[in-house]
């Protein structure tokens, strides 16, 4: 394992000399994941489809509720079957066509556009799986779909009754699943703009939510210590899945794969089957709450980030600490790679952007915002980057 610090204030030479050696360390260790070939260490991968938060808000009424005019509602639920989770293996098939578009890993992106789309804090952005789409969702309890690159926007929902913490689209980009301080996790269908489904049952504020590669599953993380796995079809909870001692922050499906991350307050990363609800595996090194946790595109590395701003890479395929990166004090509020799995990128609550080059181990910083950061992605070709902040807008830097 190679462990090193870089503070977000200047260096001098002798320091600049110091970390080059343990960059060297970062580049043989890095060089020694096979990024080529990806071998989840749990769960076979999945077949390939379709192409704490202190905010309070009055309620207001649900203006979509699924399904609610039909009185057999209750008799069709019951004759639903659960859906299968899959056991074949299948790659991601969108990892050819984003390999042939795919750009030479950037770090001097410019700040080239501000949208304002929201009143309060966004708190979560995300891209659509094949189309220059965005969603971000805010605590003035919207969320928007804003097409690219001009920002405008084409729908806006809404429904929850507190502010929304994430969103997630379904592998085929026509439904939208989203989480809130409402404690509930709702299914929007896009062609419609309307809610198609609300699922009930966490007992407090819902931190984030992940769609299954399938398209059959949604899986949630919430402030009550759990989290659920939730069956679209029969639409209802398949499991609840313990073991946190705090609240879970994160929640996302390794690739193609039954198998979940979350990442909670109690400093850990647990992995799960979503097939039995059962943990499979701990990881511990963190030492404050983590707020969020991700996997690169072909899976094989795990990325955290916590609330005194550190990040931490984890082999997945052998469960192990790879590098540590401080550049807090300020929260990591989010990290996202980008396509090719050589840059991340961690939301600050100081207002910054950090890059991270994995090959070299050097950090980037993209200063903009004038609050704190809440949430950054990249385009699927890594060309822009967009990052969502505490003053309502979403940043497009090129």
């Amino acid at each position: 394992m190679v462990v090193f610090y870089v503070s977000s204030g200047g260096t001098n030479e002798n320091q600049r000399n110091g970390l080059y050696f343990m960059i060297s360390g970062l580049q043989a260790t890095l060089k020694n994941i096979d990024v080529g070939h990806i071998q989840a260490p749990l769960i076979k991968i999945g077949h390939s489809c379709e192409k704490e938060n202190e905010s309070e808000s009055p309620t207001q009424k649900c203006p979509y509720e699924a399904k609610e005019e039909n009185g057999h509602k209750s008799k069709i639920k019951n004759e639903r079957k659960d859906s299968v989770f899959p056991t074949d293996m299948q790659p991601d098939p969108n990892l050819t066509a984003y390999k042939e578009n795919l750009c030479p890993a950037k770090f001097d992106y410019k700040l080239n556009n501000i949208f304002r789309l929201h009143d309060l804090p966004v708190s979560c952005i995300v891209m659509h799986p094949c189309k220059d789409i965005l969603v971000s969702c805010s605590e003035d309890r919207l969320w928007k779909m804003v097409g690219l690159p001009k920002g405008n926007v084409l729908l806006t929902g809404s429904g929850h009754t507190d502010w929304l913490s994430d969103c997630s689209f379904h592998p085929s980009g026509n439904k939208l699943a989203t989480s809130s301080g409402d404690s509930t996790v709702k299914l929007w269908d896009l062609a419609k703009n309307e809610c198609i489904l609300t699922f009930e049952g966490h007992s407090h504020a819902v931190w984030s939510c992940t769609w299954h590669s399938g398209g059959d599953f949604v899986a949630s993380a919430s402030l009550d210590m759990t989290s659920k796995v939730w069956d679209v079809n029969s639409e209802r909870c398949r499991y609840t899945l313990y073991g946190h001692t705090d609240s879970v922050n994160s929640i996302e499906f390794f690739p193609f794969s039954n198998t979940l991350l979350t990442a909670s307050a109690d400093k850990t990363l647990s992995v799960w089957d979503a097939r039995t609800g059962k943990c499979e595996q701990s990881l511990y090194g963190h030492m404050h709450s983590i707020n969020d946790a991700t996997f690169t595109s072909r899976g094989h590395i795990i990325a955290s980030c916590d609330a005194r701003g550190v990040t931490k890479l984890w082999d997945f395929r052998n469960l192990i600490p790879i590098v540590s990166i401080d550049v807090g004090p300020s929260p990591g509020n989010e990290v996202n790679f980008d396509s090719t799995g050589r840059v991340l990128a961690q939301a600050s609550a100081n207002g910054v952007v950090h890059l991270l080059d994995l090959k070299s181990g050097q950090i980037h910083k993209l200063v903009g915002h004038e609050t704190e950061v809440h949430t950054v992605l990249f385009s699927h070709n890594g060309e822009n980057l967009y990052s969502g902040g505490s003053d309502g807008t979403v940043r497009l830097w090129l």
